[in-house]
């Protein structure tokens, strides 16, 4: 390991977030539970006992199969199965994965346009600035559900179903990302405002770096604390966004189906008896949206000092 490495790896442990950190064991737990879904949504084809999208390896006979520690269950379908037969863990694993991937890419995307939008809007004020909050403004005068419905809506039924399931999870990726950017952008435009009056900006001016270098070089370094706390809030949004619009069916199709469509799918079986086709993909949508939310907030008290306590 080099030097380089281990300063910076230093300066992290003497850092005031890790201290906090090892101190704080509710954080601990959620990121070590984080941690598992990530993984676990990263090496799935390794780990799930089955492949739900091979189509040729599931068999109807073996569908609604409660799971292995019940009286009518097999051993192996620790979860059970769902109504096509498939293993119940091995959906919610590929399940995980697909909310995950959508989560963190709109998120991304939010980022991405807010951060850029923020940054012109606080940099070079006037009627940039104007122009840019009143769009924000507009954009979140429209609930994201509302907007995501029916652009969803129209795109099902303009080119069908079946193109709809091909291109579905780009088109939830950039109509959750567009809908989020205004939370991005006003609060970069806040922290611009505060950083752009300070004497390290004036410096780089009278040095005669340009404006592009000065707001992504210098500003917007300084103005990272807030992005961190409202991504992971953002991340939770995301994903529970998703899901609703895959248990109202215009989410992922069953196929390939998020932690939303398998609730969705397990829904109109719930009150004959297999209740395990949407409590358990349930539980783990909470459980996942309950540590991040947790992560964020923990980390929201340590990035404010004056409300945070040891």
């Amino acid at each position: 390991m080099s030097e380089q490495s281990l300063s910076r790896l230093d300066r992290f442990k003497q850092s005031n977030l890790f201290y906090c950190f090892t101190r704080d064991k509710v954080a601990m737990v959620c990121t070590g539970l984080f941690l598992v879904f990530i993984l676990g949504s990263i090496f799935a084809p390794a780990i799930a006992p089955y492949n739900p999208y091979d189509m040729s390896s599931i068999d109807i006979m073996d569908s609604e199969l409660p799971p292995s520690w019940q009286e009518d269950g097999e051993e192996r379908f620790l979860l059970g199965t769902d109504a096509q037969g498939r293993d119940m863990l091995s959906t919610i694993l590929y399940g995980t994965r697909v909310s995950l991937t959508i989560g963190l890419s709109a998120v991304a995307l939010q980022a991405l346009l807010g951060i850029v939008i923020g940054l012109s809007a606080g940099y070079i004020g006037g009627r940039v600035d104007s122009m840019l909050m009143r769009l924000a403004d507009i954009q979140l005068s429209f609930s994201t559900m509302m907007v995501a419905i029916i652009v969803l809506a129209v795109f099902k039924a303009s080119f069908g179903s079946e193109l709809y399931g091909e291109f579905a999870m780009l088109i939830l990726i950039f109509v959750i990302g567009i809908a989020e950017w205004p939370q991005y952008a006003r609060t970069i435009r806040a922290s611009v405002l505060a950083e752009k009056e300070k004497e390290y900006v004036q410096a780089a001016k009278v040095m005669g770096f340009g404006n592009i270098k000065i707001m992504f070089r210098h500003i917007l370094p300084n103005c990272m604390s807030p992005i961190f706390v409202i991504s992971t809030v953002q991340i939770a949004n995301a994903i529970i966004s998703e899901a609703a619009l895959s248990f109202l069916g215009l989410g992922m199709p069953i196929s390939e189906p998020s932690l939303g469509a398998l609730i969705s799918s397990g829904f109109e079986f719930i009150f004959s008896g297999s209740w395990w086709i949407t409590v358990i993909p349930g539980v783990v949508l909470v459980t996942l949206v309950l540590v991040i939310n947790l992560l964020g907030d923990w980390l929201r008290d340590v990035m404010n000092p004056k409300i945070y306590k040891d």
